[in-house]
């Protein structure tokens, strides 16, 4: 359980001496404890709780959701074919900060109503931490609902459930009739005006847990956990069943329901890693309208629930829009990535020429994530996988003490100052490492540091000290200004 805090340490993963070092070194700067102390807090959190959004079509998720992260972002138009990209938002509510995963309404003449939602909630569940069920109690508990209750039971998450559409004093009795589904007191909510949102929140923080309960690698020598992310037909379930079909220990289904997504369990390179499986899930869902919606869905699950992503490209073909958003999902979720350019045995000289000026151009973002050209149908360079697969994971667990960080950073701003501004010239002062999985840096200045010489430090940092494969996280505080009579 311990891997991600030290024992005794409160102070995320500064040590004791480092932290005490650090705070004299603050307080000399003029900066106060308070301040420091949110700062380190809030960049060392680590992985945030995730909460769940689900609910049957029209209901009012997308407004619910709307609600808890502050800003209209997703949408809220119950139409199939309404492609969403991200279905992941951070939230905080009373100081507390979590993840927000967002099911919308979708009504699959496909595969029906009832399996569209529960193939949704599925998903969803599988990943979070806590749920908000989501019932519009102007209508009541419909058989749909009752199916999604039952998802609930078996899933073992604590829920939260959401009556809503109650505008006013007389929709409490239809909320309280709500009892029925057997998930405990319903809370009267109306997402639109946001009226009981607060205690329904305050509900929800009691329900998920102040870190989550997934420690990485759980147990000592646990099996390090992988998601094979990709668009579909990018190769995904042949590169797995190669994978585990030369050297498989053991396919361990998860204990419990057919929707549970098979991980597998497979031996490579002398040790056992842990697939998460996304292409599995594929297989029983077939659907025609919507299939981005639910590709993003199955991939946000499986990111969430891995430690590195392996993001699957065909290099036959353009690097597409999609492969893009599923980059930026990856690492927006700070996990260590490497990117696998699969079907490389089918590129004639041309293609290679082209391919490689697409990578400069198009897949900019995650230059310093390691590269494999490999052919899931033939095998070709698939051990050198888990070379680039440890290699991120030693960049993603790199930690910099903070004295030497901060000596590199006082000769980073003695040879390349921050531009003028203003007449002003903002210096960054000092900075510490404050986590880990991913790194997460917390820079101290004098003023304002602008996006493009972040970019430098960011840059600068990875020369200097590694990080191949990990997304990087600085955050910048500011000095606040005393109040000096001039």
């Amino acid at each position: 359980m311990n891997d991600q805090i030290h024992s005794g340490d409160e102070h995320g993963e500064l040590g004791d001496a480092e932290y005490a070092e650090f705070m004299e070194l603050a307080t000399q700067e003029g900066f106060d404890a308070e301040e420091i102390e949110g700062a380190l807090d809030e960049a060392g959190h680590g992985p945030l709780p995730v909460l769940a959004v689900v609910g049957r079509p029209n209901v009012g998720k997308s407004t619910l959701v709307n609600r808890i992260i502050g800003r209209r972002e997703a949408v809220v138009q119950d139409m199939p074919g309404v492609t969403r990209d991200r279905v992941t938002y951070e939230a905080e509510w009373a100081g507390r900060r979590f993840k927000v995963v967002d099911t919308g309404g979708w009504e699959q003449d496909v595969l029906g109503l009832d399996a569209s939602v529960a193939a949704q909630a599925e998903y969803a569940i599988e990943t979070a931490d806590a749920v908000v069920f989501v019932v519009d109690s102007t209508v009541g508990a419909t058989d749909t609902d009752e199916a999604v209750v039952k998802l609930l039971r078996r899933a073992g998450k604590p829920v939260v459930l959401c009556a809503n559409k109650v505008d006013g004093q007389s929709g409490e009795a239809d909320a309280a009739a709500l009892w029925s589904l057997g998930l405990g007191m319903p809370h009267p909510v109306s997402s639109l005006h946001g009226r009981g949102t607060g205690d329904m929140l305050d509900a929800v923080l009691e329900a998920l847990p102040e870190a989550p309960a997934q420690t990485f690698g759980a147990g000592i020598g646990g099996p390090r956990r992988i998601a094979l992310i990709g668009r579909p037909n990018v190769g995904k379930s042949s590169l797995l069943n190669k994978v585990a079909g030369e050297e498989r220990v053991v396919v361990n289904e998860l204990a419990g329901t057919t929707r549970d997504p098979v991980d597998e369990l497979i031996e490579l390179g002398g040790v056992t890693w842990k697939f998460v499986d996304t292409a599995g899930i594929r297989r029983r869902v077939h659907l025609q309208e919507g299939a981005d919606y639910y590709a993003s869905l199955r991939t946000a699950a499986a990111v969430e629930k891995a430690e590195v992503a392996v993001i699957l490209i065909d290099a036959s073909e353009s690097i597409s829009v999609q492969d893009q958003r599923i980059i930026t999902m990856a690492v927006e979720a700070g996990r260590a990535i490497v990117l696998a350019m699969n079907k490389w045995d089918t590129l004639d000289e041309e293609r290679r020429y082209y391919l490689e000026r697409e990578i400069e151009t198009e897949l900019q973002q995650i230059a310093w994530a390691p590269r494999v050209n490999v052919s899931a149908r033939t095998g070709r360079h698939m051990e050198r996988l888990v070379p680039a697969i440890e290699t991120a994971l030693a960049g993603w667990e790199t930690r910099v003490p903070t004295g030497r960080l901060n000596a590199f950073l006082g000769e980073l701003v003695a040879a390349h100052p921050h531009p003028i501004r203003g007449g002003k010239q903002p210096r960054i002062l000092f900075g510490t490492q404050a986590g880990t999985k991913p790194p997460r840096f917390v820079l101290f200045a004098s003023g304002f540091i602008e996006a493009g010489y972040r970019r430098f430090v960011e840059r600068r940092l990875r020369e200097e000290f590694g990080f191949e494969g990990t997304p990087i996280h600085i955050s910048v505080r500011v000095r606040e200004k005393r109040s000096r009579k001039k």
